[in-house]
């Protein structure tokens, strides 16, 4: 083998090393995920795009990029309802239960995970049967409750029912038995009491799952139409999502203006997520299921 074999041989190698280092191991598998991202974001790009259009090229290319720039369609957009009003109706009822849920899905949690009581396990499959239930059957009763109480129209009817989570209190129990429960009796060999052990020692190794549970209830809740439509009949108590049907007349819609309405009502779920998103990925990567 002459030297100049050797030196070229040495150069594919060197080659094939330095692409090994830049490219994944599994690059087919990047392929298939990017491939996903792009059909998920589709949609969103054709809402930005169209809510930046004039209304005369609502149904002409480009559909996901945009090449025109309407910034007026979202003053339009804004004046043509109190969407401040709309967005603090909203941003009241998402942190109420949000909040609710956090606080009373910790606690029932705390109980199925760590409390010894007669009926535990069977209550415990009792609230996951509720999962199964549609809420369309629980409706009308829900309704007749909150009227009962008068709570129509209010922040009242809006956050209470929404308050408990069967969801949220499975995910907490499941990251509750994941804890060592030799923290918890070394607490109460030093005089806490299961309040205070539940505040002081579960709560703060929990911070995970519980971002997660705040992720998806402020979510929901923000992006929820059909409970608040059955609760409110007063336009100073309806939240952005039937703002936004206000852009659909009978005989047609402003497809602009109800883009960049819905664009703007979009904004604070991506932020909630990019700001709770590092604890979400972290409970993903240390949660477990546990019997």
């Amino acid at each position: 083998m002459n030297s100049s074999t050797m030196t070229w041989d040495s150069h594919e190698a060197e080659t094939r090393f330095s692409l090994s280092r830049w490219l994944p191991r599994r690059w087919y598998l990047h392929l298939v995920l990017i491939a996903g991202a792009l059909v998920m974001i589709a949609p969103l790009l054709w809402m930005l795009t169209l809510s930046l259009k004039p209304a005369r090229l609502t149904y002409s290319p480009p559909y996901l990029i945009p090449t025109t720039f309407e910034w007026s369609n979202y003053v339009q957009a804004w004046e043509a309802a109190p969407f401040a009003r709309y967005y603090l109706n909203t941003a009241i009822m998402a942190g109420g239960v949000t909040l609710g849920q956090l606080l009373l899905g910790s606690l029932a949690a705390y109980a199925f995970a760590r409390l010894t009581f007669p009926g535990r396990n069977l209550l415990f499959l009792a609230v996951l049967g509720t999962m199964m239930l549609p809420f369309q059957v629980l409706l009308i009763p829900s309704y007749l409750i909150v009227k009962d109480l008068g709570w129509l129209n209010s922040f009242s009817g809006l956050i209470i029912p929404r308050m408990v989570s069967a969801f949220g209190i499975f995910l907490l129990r499941q990251h509750y038995l994941s804890i060592p429960k030799e923290l918890d009796e070394a607490a109460l060999i030093d005089g806490a009491s299961r309040f205070g052990v539940w505040w002081r020692i579960i709560l703060p190794l929990s911070r995970p799952a519980l971002a997660t549970l705040a992720i998806f209830a402020f979510l929901f809740a923000w992006n929820d139409f059909l409970w608040p439509l059955i609760v409110t009949d007063k336009p100073d108590m309806r939240t952005i999502q039937l703002g936004l049907v206000m852009f659909q007349g009978r005989y047609g819609t402003n497809w602009t203006l109800l883009m960049a309405g819905t664009v703007t009502a979009t904004v604070p779920t991506i932020i909630a997520f990019l700001l709770g998103q590092r604890q979400f990925i972290e409970s993903i990567a240390l949660s477990g299921v546990k019997e």
